[in-house]
C-alpha cells in the first residue's frame, strides 16, 4: 500500500525523524492560513507540492516556492484539480486532489537515503548515495557505485557503526555525523515496526547550519500485514489506485493492470507468472496479472470476469487454471455465468487441468457458448495470441 508524502512524513516525525514544518491543505484558503504561520514564524518562503502517489512530480510542475501568503494561495488554486503528468504517472496524469504546504531550508546538500527488502539476502538493506534529487535506479544503471549499501541483521537492528559508515560515505562533515546516525536510526525503527517495505528519502538534505531533514519521503507498506495496523489502514487513498484493482480488491482478488492485450484469469502467482510469460513467448503482452486465488467460488469468478471485461484494451481472455481447492467445474460454472451476463463477444481460450476438469469441460461443452480450449499452456497461449490478434 502506498500512501502520500504528507503522510510519510507525519509518520517519520513520530520517530524522530527531522522533517521540514508543513501541513496538507484542499482549498486556497487553507493554503494561505498554513503560509502565513510558517511565513510568521521565521520561514523565508513555502513550497507548495503536489500530492499525488508518483514520483517527478517537480518535473510535471507540482513543486512550486511562494515568497507570500498571496503566491502561495495562487499556486495551490491553479494547482488543485490540475491533471500532473510525470514519467511514473504516464501520459493519463493524476488530478490533485491535496497540496502540502512546507517551510523552505537553507539547502547545503541533497542526498539520497532508502531502506528496501533484500530478497537475495534476506535482510533490509540501506541504500545511499550523494547523488540526491535523482532517480536512483539511473544513479545505479549510470555508475553502480555511487550507492552505498549497509544490510541490517533484522533481529538486532541497525547498528552505529553501520549508520557511521553510510555517514562517512556521504561525506558528512564531522560535526554532522552525530545527527545522521540519530536519523538512519529513527528512519529505520519507523520501518521495522510500521511493516513497512520501502523508505525513500530523495532528497535527504543538509542545511548550512548543520542539520538533517527528509525534505522528501516515500513509504510503502506490506499489504499482508496491514492486519496488524489498522491506522495505516485508513491512510489508503483509493482515488490514487487504479479503479480496477481497487474493485478486484472487494472481492478478495489481485489484480494488477498491464500494457498487453490478453486479459490473464488463473489461480495462483505462480502460474499467472508462468500464464504470462508464455504467452510473451508466443508472441503476445498480457493485459494484466489476474489472480482468483486457490479458494475462489463461482461468485468471485463471474467477479473477475467482468474486471477483465472493463479494461477496454483486453481483445481476448485466456483463462488458465489448474484445479485443486478450486474445482474446474467450479470455475466453469462462474466462467459460463459470467460470459452470458455479460453478452461477451471476445474469444475465450482455456487451459483447464485438476480436479474435476472432466466435469468442468462438460459445462463449457454444454454452455452453447464459442469457447476455444487448448491442449496444453503452449497450445492455449499460441491460440489466444492469434485470437488477440497475432504478434
Amino acid at each position: 500500500m502506498k500512501i502520500h508524502e504528507y503522510q510519510a512524513k507525519d509518520i517519520l516525525a513520530k520517530y524522530g525523524v527531522a522533517v521540514p514544518r508543513g501541513e496538507m491543505v484542499t482549498t486556497r484558503d487553507e493554503a494561505e492560513r498554513i503560509a502565513k504561520q510558517l511565513l510568521d514564524s521565521g520561514a523565508k518562503g513555502v513550497v507548495v507540492k503536489a500530492q499525488i502517489h508518483a514520483g517527478g512530480r517537480g518535473k510535471g510542475g507540482g513543486v512550486k516556492i511562494a515568497k507570500s501568503v498571496e503566491e502561495a494561495g495562487q499556486i495551490t488554486e491553479r494547482m488543485l484539480g490540475m491533471k500532473l503528468v510525470t514519467h511514473q504517472t504516464g501520459p493519463e496524469g493524476k488530478i490533485v486532489h491535496r497540496v502540502l504546504i512546507e517551510e523552505t531550508l537553507p539547502i547545503a546538500r541533497e542526498l539520497y537515503l532508502g531502506i528496501v527488502l533484500d530478497r537475495a539476502a534476506e535482510k533490509p538493506v540501506f541504500m545511499a548515495s550523494q547523488a540526491g534529487g535523482m532517480e536512483i535506479e539511473e544513479v545505479a544503471a549510470r555508475d553502480p557505485d555511487a550507492i552505498l549499501k549497509q544490510h541490517v541483521e533484522p533481529g538486532i537492528g541497525l547498528q552505529p557503526y553501520q549508520a557511521r559508515r553510510l555517514a562517512f560515505g556521504l561525506g558528512l562533515k564531522p560535526e554532522e555525523i552525530s545527527g545522521a546516525v540519530k536519523f538512519m536510526t529513527a528512519l529505520y525503527r519507523a520501518c521495522e515496526e510500521t511493516d513497512a517495505s520501502l523508505a525513500e528519502i530523495n532528497p535527504l538534505i543538509t542545511t548550512t547550519d548543520g542539520r538533517l531533514f527528509a525534505l522528501d519521503a516515500k513509504i510503502n507498506f506490506d499489504d499482508n500485514a496491514l492486519f496488524r495496523h489498522k491506522d495505516l489502514r485508513d491512510l489508503r487513498d483509493i482515488s490514487e489506485e487504479d479503479p480496477l484493482e481497487v474493485e478486484a480488491s472487494k472481492y478478495g482478488l489481485n489484480y494488477i493492470r498491464l500494457d498487453g492485450n490478453i486479459g490473464c484469469m488463473v489461480n495462483g502467482a505462480g502460474l499467472a507468472m508462468a500464464t504470462m510469460d508464455i504467452i510473451q513467448y508466443a508472441g503476445g503482452k498480457p493485459a494484466n496479472f489476474l489472480d482468483v486465488g486457490g479458494g475462489a467460488n463461482a461468485e468471485q469468478v463471474a467477479h473477475a470476469f467482468e474486471i477483465l471485461l472493463s479494461d477496454k484494451s483486453v481483445r481476448a481472455i485466456f483463462i488458465n487454471i489448474f484445479g485443486g481447492i478450486l474445482r474446474v467445474d467450479t470455475l466453469a460454472t462462474g466462467v459460463v455465468e459470467a460470459a452470458r451476463k455479460t453478452n461477451i463477444q471476445l474469444p475465450i481460450v482455456l487451459r483447464l487441468e485438476g480436479t474435476n476438469v472432466e466435469k468442468g469441460r462438460e459445462i463449457l461443452k454444454h454452455s452453447g457458448l464459442n469457447f476455444i480450449v487448448g491442449e496444453d499452456m503452449r497450445d492455449a497461449a499460441q491460440k489466444v495470441v492469434a485470437a488477440a490478434g497475432g504478434r
